[in-house]
């Protein structure tokens, strides 16, 4: 049986790039640059790449850049992009809970829950941080973005997406509940994949407060961890997270 995210990207790659959300990468490559201090031969892994926005941006700009992804749909996509702009990139299907590199990169990124907080368990999502560790070189970087578990402490979830989505937007999500318990947040999701089917599926993703970052992170032997509130497009050191950040960035170095 499929889970929820991989029928969401099964037939998504056409209409994936006119989601709100993956419209800020030209600032977020900015500042991926200035975290490795624009060297070069620095060796990028994108965990969850989809349609290669960061991928195809960083390879532009003269980075070896490996991007891997769950979903076909999203690499065909990707592929199709990398070829159209001649860009080369190492596009790879891969499962993030499966990822098999060692000390293989100077750079692992993973944006906009490419993977991580979407997972079932609580387990599966710690893999994927562990698999990104793995792939790192010796005082490698991982920078990626979760969810913030002290957004909805202090606000509704769905009062953040019904101000944040557009009227004409493909996807539909409703039904919203947030357990306490478990920090997960759960909905349904209505939208119509590339061939104009028409689809609703529960979803659910969970969201992680910052001690809970520190904690699994240093688990795996990151040596400094620093937290950031996410700003869509312009990811900055001087954003200190607060409850009002519905994203959380992290930028950890072994």
């Amino acid at each position: 049986m499929k889970q929820w995210y991989e029928e969401l990207f099964e037939n998504y790659g056409l209409k994936y790039d006119n989601e709100v959300y993956v419209h800020g990468t030209i600032g977020e490559c900015d500042f991926f640059e200035k975290e490795i201090k624009y060297n070069k031969a620095a060796r990028i892994l994108d965990i969850g790449c989809g349609t290669g926005r960061h991928s195809i941006e960083l390879a532009k700009r003269g980075y070896s850049v490996t991007g891997i992804d769950q979903s076909e749909s999203l690499l065909k996509r990707a592929r199709e992009k990398a070829a159209e702009q001649n860009v080369k990139v190492n596009l790879q299907r891969h499962d993030a809970r499966n990822l098999t590199f060692k000390c293989e990169f100077d750079l692992v990124i993973m944006i906009c829950e490419g993977g991580f907080s979407l997972m079932e368990t609580d387990e599966m999502n710690f893999q994927i941080l562990k698999n990104a560790a793995n792939a790192l070189r010796p005082k490698g970087k991982f920078i990626f973005t979760t969810l913030n578990g002290l957004f909805p402490l202090f606000h509704s979830v769905k009062d953040f997406f019904d101000s944040n989505t557009k009227e004409d937007a493909n996807a539909k999500i409703g039904g919203f509940s947030f357990d306490l318990m478990t920090f997960r947040e759960h909905n349904t999701v209505s939208f119509e994949d590339d061939f104009g089917n028409k689809k609703e599926l529960k979803c659910n993703e969970r969201y992680y407060v910052p001690c809970e970052i520190n904690w699994l992170l240093k688990s795996l032997k990151f040596k400094t961890i620093d937290i950031y509130g996410a700003r869509l497009g312009a990811f900055s050191r001087n954003d200190k997270l607060t409850t009002e950040d519905f994203e959380m960035l992290i930028v950890t170095e072994l």
